[in-house]
């Protein structure tokens, strides 16, 4: 009687991608882990900057809420009323905000120094500068509120220059080789837009805040050339 070949298990082609999926996650997975391991130094330093940045912030703009200061006419804002732009205003800032360090947290963790960083520069140059300027929120403002903890770091009075249109510039600079310049270059302008609209900033606070960006962006990279011997940007 001849003898018969073993008959393998045919494994059914969806059981078969799903482990190649499975293989992929896992994969991705330990080389995520290996890189937070690679550049662990560097990422402790700049969380250790970026609680420096948000609690400087924290007390400037305390300090600038409670300190009165004088309210001065516009060239731009005096031709409108406020507009109401409050959804944009709070929750397309927070979305922007969001993207900037979760997109490099999860795709490119080695850079995710570099966007904190460099976050905690423009923060921190801008608590500076607004714990200088006395000037008040502009007359007839639209009222806003934001959530949870970000309404910890939403003050009034802090006029020069606006963070809603210097922090997403930083992320068009921040991202200069994606396509997802584009979103921040666009957030930008459209937050600018906003703040104007709704009476929160005087003009020279947008107007100067492109200016103020790119000077804080050319700081935090010589800064960074000391800290990362890898970084090329």
């Amino acid at each position: 009687m001849p003898m018969q070949r073993p008959r393998l298990r045919q494994v059914p082609l969806e059981d078969a991608k799903r482990l190649t999926a499975r293989q992929r996650v896992r994969e991705g997975l330990l080389d995520w882990i290996a890189d937070v391991i690679a550049c662990r130094r560097l990422l402790v330093l700049a969380a250790i900057l970026t609680t420096v940045a948000l609690c400087a912030d924290y007390y400037c703009g305390t300090y600038v809420t409670v300190t009165r200061g004088a309210k001065v006419p516009d060239l731009i804002l005096d031709r409108f009323q406020a507009i109401d732009m409050s959804f944009l205003f709070v929750y397309g800032y927070i979305g922007l905000i969001v993207t900037m360090f979760l997109y490099p947290a999860l795709f490119r963790v080695r850079t995710l120094h570099i966007v904190a960083i460099q976050f905690s520069l423009l923060l921190i140059l801008r608590s500076v500068f607004m714990l200088f300027t006395h000037l008040e929120t502009p007359a007839g403002a639209v009222a806003v509120g934001f959530p949870s903890f970000f309404e910890k770091l939403y003050f009034e009075n802090d006029m020069f220059f606006s963070g809603h249109t210097a922090m997403p510039f930083l992320g068009f600079y921040l991202f200069r080789h994606s396509p997802l310049r584009y979103v921040f270059l666009v957030g930008s302008v459209v937050m600018g837009i906003v703040v104007l609209a709704m009476h929160l900033h005087y003009s020279i606070d947008v107007l100067s805040a492109f200016f103020m960006t790119y000077c804080s962006y050319r700081m935090g990279q010589r800064l960074l050339r000391r800290l990362d011997p890898t970084y090329i940007g």
